[in-house]
């Protein structure tokens, strides 16, 4: 196995990271984004209106993606399983 191949395993690992993180990601990005605003026009600074609503649309997300990234995750196991032979004969 030489430097090429693991930088690319690397790579791939952290591409892989990102892509089944993001959609969890940018909800809690959105949600924290508007509770802010309405937060801070509204002048309420109670902690658990902030969390409460990312909460509840992080179980919604996870449902409405979950099975995508299991899937996801099952494929990128499936070949990396399958390059195992490759890398070290």
């Amino acid at each position: 196995m030489d430097t090429a191949m693991v930088v690319d395993l690397a790579r791939q690992a952290l591409w892989m990271t990102m892509l089944i993180s993001a959609p969890m990601l940018v909800v809690a990005l959105v949600v924290g984004l508007v509770v802010g605003i309405f937060q801070a026009a509204t002048s309420i600074n109670e902690q658990t209106l902030s969390f409460i609503p990312k909460l509840l649309s992080l179980g919604l997300t996870a449902a409405v993606f979950g099975g995508w990234m299991i899937n996801t995750l099952v494929d990128y196991t499936k070949v990396l399983f399958g390059r195992i032979p490759g890398l070290f004969g």
